[in-house]
């Protein structure tokens, strides 16, 4: 008896001790606020980790009563959220810009000289390079012109390229080695002469007569520069970015410097439009490491409105007999527009003014032919006809928009388009209720690289100060619940990768960042004030 009860009693413990079982995983984050983001906005205290994806989520008890793990993290209560994705954004066109001549917050012309003058005492080469000035920004609004520059660099080339990459200033140096005078002729952009004289401002295709002869950056120096921004990505809670026309050498640079281990950066890239690259891609598809994902082709319809290069309807209110224009023919697109359709790669095409959108959508729907899970995307989307936004909806198309672009251009954007065409622009809750999901990005560094200043202008439409005071075209604004699915799985989802990334659920990686502020209940005037106190990629600390 004393040994049948002896081995019932063993057999009740060892019960007992498999009840008590915990599971081995590499990382336990407790006690947080965490926003899973998933299909119900799930509110979690705790997650379980392990090589790099989510095991779970739940209550501090569900986790800590079931997992085990050496790496604890008592949260102390902080918030959570998946990694922010930039929908839209230019990352390896902006690190390897690092060279070049900051002009980015100038406050006038004679500020933009005042730089240029300073960098060419250091320049790395013969050619003046400078990027970011925005006349707009300026008390004069008008175009800069060359004389001042010819007459600093007589012998020496001088490129600066305006805050939007469509228009730049250039001296006749630049001029005379591109080959570019009075009777200079191209399609889709326009070299500006004024009383029969080169102003040195080239519009849109007219800046790649000069940019294509600058000497390229190289590849050691490119490499080193896409380390650096990856850490100021890091620091602003970025963990994903889609990165806007590409060439091949830039992605074979990126592939080598990920699969070295020195680049962890995920980068969703969209090739340029180059002639070359459509036969030899459309043959091969979509090319996708653990970090690296080729997924389509970036085009351009359209210039930028603050360049007067988007292409309208009717004329520019300030500028009588414009219209803007093209960068290609039309028929560039639906050509396009085909080799595409019969391909499992994207198509996102740049469209800012209200015909340069028209016809792109035209041509998306003729090919898509009704519902579709293909997500051409149109980037920005900036000035859509009322008539027109059904086809988003008719034809599952994707708008793609940055935020900032609305509170950065609000304070001129009417004098372009006038009263009437600006209720059609920046219209973001029209454009999210047509497929009721959206990707947000920045267009960085045209806008700042802060997600912060994305959720800000998409939710309070307001610039940091405040203005206007109730918000530029408040009835567009987004909520916050969908300001953060477009920075996390609706950003995904536009890639095709909202199975593997985008919000913290079983089986995704374990992308996630730390705040120091809830951005879901602060106060408006605290959003720009959050800070990023930790940031996780696949489970590992990188900032």
């Amino acid at each position: 008896m004393t040994f049948l009860r002896d081995i019932l009693l063993s057999i009740f413990l060892l019960f007992l001790l498999s009840c008590n079982t915990k599971t081995n995983v590499s990382l336990i984050v407790h006690h947080a606020k965490i926003y899973t983001v998933d299909s119900g906005f799930t509110i979690a205290e705790a997650m379980a980790i392990k090589e790099g994806k989510i095991v779970a989520t739940g209550t501090n008890a569900d986790i800590l009563d079931s997992y085990k793990a050496n790496d604890l993290i008592d949260a102390g209560g902080k918030i959570i959220f998946p990694g922010f994705i930039d929908a839209h954004c230019h990352f390896t066109g902006f690190a390897t810009d690092s060279w070049k001549c900051n002009l980015f917050g100038t406050t006038s012309f004679a500020d933009v000289i005042d730089k240029v003058i300073a960098y060419g005492k250091t320049a790395p080469m013969l050619w003046i390079y400078g990027t970011g000035w925005d006349q707009n920004d300026w008390s004069n609004q008008a175009f800069p012109n060359k004389r001042t520059l010819d007459s600093l660099f007589p012998t020496r080339p001088v490129f600066l390229k305006r805050i939007d990459g469509h228009a730049a200033l250039v001296n006749q140096k630049a001029l005379d080695l591109a080959g570019i005078n009075s009777h200079t002729k191209l399609h889709g952009g326009r070299v500006e002469i004024k009383n029969g004289q080169l102003t040195g401002i080239l519009i849109d295709n007219a800046m790649d007569l000069v940019d294509k002869i600058i000497p390229a950056l190289p590849d050691s120096l490119a490499k080193k520069y896409y380390l650096q921004l990856e850490k100021k990505c890091f620091a602003v809670g970025l963990t994903g970015v889609q990165d806007c026309g590409v060439n091949e050498h830039t992605i074979q640079l990126v592939d080598e410097e990920q699969k070295a281990g020195r680049l962890k950066m995920k980068i969703f890239a969209l090739l340029s439009d180059s002639v070359a690259y459509y036969d030899r891609w459309i043959k091969k598809g979509p090319y996708k490491t653990s970090r690296l994902h080729v997924g389509g082709f970036k085009l351009y319809a359209d210039g930028a409105l603050g360049s007067r290069g988007a292409c309208l309807l009717k004329d520019y209110t300030d500028q009588k007999n414009w219209k803007g224009f093209l960068l290609n023919e039309k028929d560039h697109f639906i050509n396009i527009a085909k080799k595409l359709s019969a391909s499992r790669l994207q198509m996102c095409t740049h469209a800012i003014g209200d015909s340069g959108n028209r016809i792109i959508l035209k041509i998306y729907a003729d090919m898509l032919e009704g519902k579709n899970d293909k997500r051409w995307r149109i980037e920005h989307a900036q000035i859509v006809d009322q008539n027109d936004l059904h086809f988003f909806k008719d034809n599952n198309i994707i708008p793609s928009v940055q935020p900032t672009h609305a509170t950065s251009d609000m304070y001129w954007a009417e004098t372009r388009i006038g009263s009437n065409r600006i209720k059609d622009a920046y219209a973001y809750q029209q454009l999210l209720q047509q497929n009721l999901w959206m990707p947000l990005g920045t267009d960085f560094p045209v806008e700042d690289i802060s997600p912060f200043k994305t959720f800000y202008a998409a939710v309070v439409r307001k610039d940091a100060n405040g203005f206007p005071q109730n918000g530029f075209q408040h009835e567009n604004s987004l909520s916050r619940e969908q300001a953060i699915r477009g920075m996390t799985i609706w950003a995904a989802k536009a890639a095709f990768e909202e199975k593997e990334k985008g919000s913290l659920e079983t089986g995704k990686a374990a992308d996630f960042i730390m705040l120091d502020n809830d951005l879901m209940k602060c106060a408006n005037d605290k959003i720009l004030q959050s800070k990023v106190l930790c940031t996780y990629l696949n489970g590992e600390q990188v900032f």
